[in-house]
Parts: C-alpha cells; sequence; structure tokens
C-alpha cells in the first residue's frame, strides 16, 4: 500500500510503528521525515558507484548491482535492526521519491508478512508540505518579539514564558546557534532543509487563537536563513525590548556562555572574527581581557563597543516603538518572565 500525503500533521502524528528511510546516510543526514530512522539500502558510496555505473555504462546494469547490494542490505537490516519487531509490526517506508529503492525493501518486509506501506513521493513529498508551510502560507498565529540588547536574556526568558503556558517559537533552538558571532554550540547547525523541516513541524502546531513569541534576529540564524514570509512577520510584530544595565548583561552572559569562557582558544579565534570591525588595538585589548579571565569587562567592552551600537542602528532604521519592560539585575528570570508574560496577554487584548 502507498500512504499519500497532503498534510504535515499526517506525517507528524502517523500512527506506524516506525518510519523508515531507506536513503543514503547522507540524504538522511540532511533532512528526514521527523522520527524516521535510517536503514540504507545503498550506503553513500554504493549509491555514487550506481550511479556512475547507470551513466557511463548502462541502466540494466546498474540496477543489476543496485538490485544485489539492496537485498544485502536489506538482509543485515533485517537480521539485525529489524530482528525483533513482532508480527504485527506496520512501519512506513520513504526513498527520495518513492521508487525502486523504498519498493524494493518494503517488499521483502512485506514478504515476510509486515504491514509495511510505503510514502507516495518519498522524501520530496514530504518536502513539497514543508515548502508550502514556510513559503506559500502566513505564519500561524500572531507573532510578538521579544527584544533587548545583546545579554538581556532572551533566549532563556523565552524559555520561562514556555512554562508559564505563554505560546513561544525557539529559533535559536531550532537552528542550534545563539544567534551572533559568539554564537556556536556543539553539534553544529543542521542542514538548511534540516532546519526548515524542524521549523515547519513546530509552525503546524500554533495555536491561531493565541499570539506566539518569538526572539528578535536578524534574517539569519548562524548560517541558517529565516523563510522570507516568517522574517517579514516578525519585522511587522509589536515588540517588548527587556532593558537591562550593561553591568547586569555582562554577568549574565558569562554565566550563560560558560563553554566559550572555559575555552580559551576558541574564545580568541571568535575575538579574531571582529578584527575587519574594529581597530588592532581594542582586539588586542579584548585579547588581553580574555587572558586575564575578566570575562565581565571583556563582555561589557563587548557589548558597549560592538553590540550595542548595531543594535541602537538597526532600531533607528527600522523606526518601531516596543513595550519597554526594565529590569535592574537578570538574577530573577521567573519574575521577568511573569512580567513579560503580562505585557503578551495586555498586547493580546486579554
Amino acid at each position: 500500500m502507498a500512504l499519500r500525503a497532503t498534510e504535515l500533521d499526517q506525517l507528524i502524528r502517523h500512527g506506524f510503528d516506525d518510519v523508515i528511510d531507506v536513503r543514503s546516510p547522507a540524504e538522511w543526514e540532511e533532512d528526514r521525515v521527523p522520527g524516521a530512522i535510517n536503514l540504507p539500502v545503498l550506503d553513500n558510496e554504493e549509491r555514487a558507484r550506481v550511479g556512475t555505473i547507470y551513466k557511463q555504462v548502462s541502466p540494466f546494469s546498474a540496477r543489476k548491482i543496485g538490485a544485489a547490494l539492496v537485498a544485502r542490505n536489506a538482509a543485515r537490516h533485517i537480521e539485525e535492526v529489524l530482528a525483533d519487531r513482532p508480527g504485527g509490526w506496520r512501519p512506513l517506508v520513504y526513498c527520495w521519491r518513492g521508487g525502486q529503492r523504498s519498493n524494493s525493501f518494503a517488499m521483502i518486509l512485506g514478504q515476510i508478512g509486515w504491514r509495511v506501506e510505503v510514502l507516495e513521493g518519498g522524501y520530496k513529498s514530504w518536502r513539497g508540505l514543508v515548502v508550502r508551510e514556510l513559503y506559500e502560507r502566513a505564519v500561524r498565529a500572531p507573532v510578538v518579539v521579544i527584544d533587548g540588547n545583546t545579554g538581556s536574556a532572551k533566549t532563556e526568558l523565552l524559555a520561562q514564558l514556555g512554562a508559564l503556558g505563554v505560546q513561544v517559537l525557539d529559533l535559536e533552538g531550532l537552528a542550534n546557534h545563539r544567534g551572533s558571532l559568539f554564537g556556536a554550540l556543539a553539534g553544529g547547525q543542521p542542514a538548511q532543509r534540516g532546519f526548515e523541516s524542524r521549523l515547519a513541524v513546530a509552525l503546524s502546531r500554533l495555536d491561531p487563537a493565541r499570539p506566539v513569541v518569538v526572539e528578535a534576529e536578524s534574517s539569519k540564524v548562524g548560517e541558517i536563513r529565516l523563510p522570507p514570509g516568517l522574517w517579514k512577520a516578525m519585522q511587522a510584530a509589536p515588540r517588548i525590548e527587556v532593558s537591562a544595565p550593561v553591568g547586569a548583561r555582562a554577568a549574565y552572559l558569562v554565566r550563560a556562555y560558560r563553554d566559550l569562557v572555559e575555552d580559551g582558544a576558541r574564545l580568541g579565534r571568535v575575538i579574531d572574527l571582529l578584527r575587519p570591525l574594529h581597530p588592532a588595538k581594542a582586539i588586542e585589548d579584548w585579547h588581553g581581557l580574555a587572558a586575564q579571565g575578566r570575562f565581565e569587562e571583556l563582555a561589557a567592552e563587548l557589548m558597549e563597543r560592538h553590540y550595542d551600537p548595531r543594535y541602537a542602528k538597526h532600531r533607528a532604521r527600522a523606526g518601531r516603538a516596543a513595550d519597554l519592560v526594565e529590569t535592574d539585575t537578570l538574577d530573577d528570570l521567573p519574575a521577568l518572565a511573569a512580567r513579560v508574560a503580562a505585557r503578551v496577554a495586555r498586547l493580546a487584548g486579554r
């Protein structure tokens, strides 16, 4: 049987025991249906080899060699990963476009007696639904942006708002990046397509009757590009600006960026990325503060000389007013989040 998916939700709440992506590991790593496990019927090297034979020798030779490889890999998956699956097991299988790879594997599973189905159109069907959600539909809920200078704890406040029941969209979490030169996180960023799948799922789950709070971002989070529709919605959205003094923000940044503070070599490399934008003397001063362990002073310097002026210029250019939430400290974020949540409710007319 073939499953035809016309909405994202069909593949998010699919009801199958497993979703199996039989594409190569490289294809799976870039993007996949949420929750799919990778049981490749052709690995990266085998796929390249079969493709070369198809172009340079003949389609028949490629299919013959490909069939032998698929059968061999399918046998290994059945003996290893799938060895404990019971008789009533019901998997969904897909490849790139629902063609030979998925149908070959599904036929073998079906002969065993498992209730296998193939995703019609394969991964391309999923990708089409993602593109429709991100590039053809308006954001499902009214957007509210939480703004503030660097070190205002916006990301952590977003998590606190979520704990209070406010609808939030964590773009930095989806992109695995803190959104600045200093923002790289362990594991690196997903591929653009992988991020877009994560984002499409998050957007599809929004309640249209409630506002969704998003952290202010540029059009890119690290190396990940935001879809134009979402970016425009964020630009037009009402803003709540968290305002805290430099000292409080510097102390918070040292806590929040502990991973960077504890890796002197990495911190030095990131400071060097600022060389095209600042005099050599400033760069050397910042290296000196880092070497001496004066991290709060370093954070304050970077904010006052690099980040704050850029935020101010961007806001002046945009010309948008913001609902200001002032605080002297960033030590009690639950209390601050409660104040922000009250402003969100007010903006939503509740």
